[in-house]
């Protein structure tokens, strides 16, 4: 840590003594323009209604609302928030090349039963002021959120804590699938799955369409809570959340489920499996 009034050494050979650039230690970050943070608002709205859109028809569907905008920054923008367009290719997220991927085990595979198959996604999502990125760990039978974090950067670390609360709360799935992006190919999310002999399944090439499954609770997350709401902290944007994630699991009938809530499949297999 660099000591602006050290009696003996100055900032600049502190920097040095560091190996820190001066132009690294004097940089203060801006804050996002509001003009900023509504265009990344409505990129995200955009990608939920039509998430096969690249950043080339985003921008002209954006200039077309008025939007002064160009290519270069509706890229820039989508990178920061993590977006990226869904279509047939060999991955769908940011990977890390220096990570291990693994196979993807979900092909022909019938799922039938809670416990069965967990999926985690990470979303971006808009407040008053900034944003944060949304987790969460989804039974894939019966579209439980079992467990969800949020956070205002996209690391592991929250990812990790969701997947450890999930297989405390409701014990060890069969399968855990997952995108190839690099907060879930890290060693230190990967080890938990091994820890519990979970094995471990990873979109790939020509499996756009899981994307598109995890989408759907994305875009019931925004456009019945996130969208009304302008989250001011990420403390009121986790108690919000926490109200809706219970309505979402516990209230909300699903036509996919024959509009039975989450909960209730979810618990009404596993009493089947036990009564078996």
């Amino acid at each position: 840590m660099i000591d602006r009034d050290h009696p003996q050494l100055s900032v600049v050979r502190q920097c040095k003594l560091l190996d820190l650039s001066r132009s690294t230690f004097y940089y203060q970050p801006e804050p996002v323009s509001p003009a900023d943070l509504a265009l990344m608002r409505r990129l995200d709205e955009l990608h939920l209604r039509y998430p096969f859109f690249g950043s080339r028809k985003l921008t002209l569907f954006l200039k077309a609302e008025g939007f002064e905008v160009g290519r270069r920054q509706v890229v820039s923008l989508m990178r920061r928030m993590g977006l990226e367009a869904l279509y047939r290719k060999p991955r769908t997220s940011l990977a890390d090349k220096a990570h291990p991927v693994y196979p993807y085990l979900l092909r022909h595979l019938v799922i039938n039963r809670p416990n069965q198959v967990w999926a985690a996604d990470i979303t971006y999502l808009p407040m008053a002021k900034g944003w944060a990125y949304l987790v969460a760990v989804i039974d894939w039978h019966s579209r439980k959120v079992l467990a969800w974090r949020l956070s205002n950067t996209m690391t592991s670390d929250f990812c990790i804590e969701a997947l450890e609360e999930a297989i405390q709360r409701f014990g060890a799935p069969d399968i855990f699938n997952t995108d190839q992006g690099s907060q879930f190919t890290a060693a230190a999310f990967t080890d938990v799955l091994k820890a519990h002999a979970i094995d471990i399944s990873m979109d790939g090439k020509g499996r756009w369409v899981d994307n598109v499954f995890v989408e759907r609770l994305w875009r019931s997350v925004k456009y019945e809570e996130v969208y009304l709401k302008a989250y001011t902290s990420l403390i009121e944007a986790k108690q919000e959340l926490a109200k809706y994630f219970m309505f979402f699991n516990e209230v909300r009938p699903h036509q996919t489920l024959a509009n039975q809530t989450p909960d209730a499949v979810y618990y009404g297999g596993l009493a089947l499996k036990q009564a078996a």
